[in-house]
């Protein structure tokens, strides 16, 4: 496959070239544009890596669509797979939660479902992107320890993060935010948000700090990658170090994200936060860490469409340290090197011809096609 005239966004300039692709990985890279019979003009429009997603809970909203509504396993991973692709994500840690803040959740009940579809589709090459497991460890549920220890017998993970959603702290230091949330998420009245605020900090106390140690030690044993979450303060990207935890996923305050950068951690934020100009929990805001360059992956979290749209958008920023090429890693080979996937993410001779052709109108970035392992997947 050879494609060309394109705009070529490679790890530190972007060229206007021609790539090949030899038995679904880049072999050559040259400077201008050719007129072979076969050749795909891209039409002076962007060639990037294919992206790399570390965080998404994309999935599970397929798997109960609405309330009471349990959608066909196989089925729902199907389109959670079509919208990756469609969005230009061609490797996804599909991040599945162990543990909940709230007791027989519609999350808790596709637990096992999501990950046995995942494993299914891999085996059956069902999906069009790479998908790999990440657990989402919510250590002030009481079950969390458990239920994570039977998974990993079972179902190999490639990432696993640390969560501690009580309030008062982390995501929701504020407490008024904290009830605006669950109270309008779970609808319940003044006095059961009560309830509700003493079970879960009280859940914290009992379980938080024990399950967290206990999940690190097992990931360093057999040498999964952790992820904190939520880090907020230097104690907590302190303990997030001494459990070699290699990614700050959404530190809330910059304060941590800097410490957490300087620790060598990859601080990750959510595109939909640069897309929508500022965290939805009142945090601090992802261009915020771009203008002081401690800005190192970014993750579509919710909403799949707004990975490559947030990395133009940085690109785009007057008050930072990103040119194009720097943004796109964020979405590309910084996530990918982070867990250790050396073999993509970059457009280089060597590595797999996962490639996204897009062109840009104004400020829309709008995806042309999408191609995994040199093959067409969009």
């Amino acid at each position: 496959m050879i494609l060309t005239n394109a705009q070529i966004v490679l790890s530190n300039e972007v060229i206007n070239g021609t790539l090949t692709v030899e038995n679904g990985i880049i072999s050559s890279i040259d400077h201008g544009s050719v007129t072979l019979p076969g050749a795909l003009d891209c039409q002076g429009g962007f060639l990037t890596p294919g992206m790399i997603e570390l965080h998404t809970d994309n999935m599970e909203k397929h798997f109960t669509p609405r309330p009471g509504v349990v959608w066909p396993a196989i089925q729902a991973f199907k389109v959670h797979d079509a919208q990756m692709i469609s969005a230009g994500i061609t490797t996804v840690f599909d991040a599945i939660s162990i543990g909940d803040v709230i007791q027989g959740s519609e999350r808790l009940n596709n637990l096992t479902r999501m990950v046995d579809a995942l494993s299914e589709s891999r085996e059956r090459k069902l999906s069009r992107a790479d998908h790999l497991l990440h657990l989402r460890c919510e250590v002030s549920h009481k079950d969390t320890l458990a239920m994570f220890n039977a998974l990993l017998e079972r179902t190999p993970a490639q990432l696993v993060s640390v969560m501690d959603h009580s309030p008062g702290q982390r995501q929701f230091a504020s407490l008024e935010k904290y009830r605006e949330y669950y109270q309008g998420k779970y609808k319940l009245s003044d006095v059961e948000m009560d309830v509700f605020v003493e079970r879960q900090t009280q859940s914290s106390r009992l379980y938080s700090d024990t399950f967290r140690e206990q999940i690190c030690d097992t990931c360093n044993r057999l040498g999964i990658p952790l992820a904190s979450h939520d880090d907020a303060t230097q104690a907590h990207v302190d303990e997030s170090h001494h459990y070699n935890m290699v990614i700050a996923e959404f530190p809330t305050t910059a304060e941590a994200a800097k410490a957490a950068h300087q620790k060598g951690m990859g601080v990750m934020m959510g595109a939909p936060n640069v897309v929508r100009g500022g965290s939805h929990s009142g945090n601090i805001a992802a261009h915020t860490l771009a203008s002081e360059g401690v800005l190192d992956i970014l993750s579509s979290d919710y909403y799949p469409a707004s990975l490559l749209d947030a990395a133009f958008k940085i690109a785009a920023l007057e008050s930072n340290q990103y040119d194009l090429p720097q943004a796109v890693a964020l979405v590309s080979h910084k996530p990918a090197d982070a867990v250790g996937l050396h073999d993509r993410g970059r457009i280089q001779p060597g590595c797999k011809a996962d490639l996204v052709w897009s062109t840009l109108t104004n400020d829309h970035i709008h995806i042309e096609q999408v191609w995994k392992n040199g093959n067409r997947a969009f």
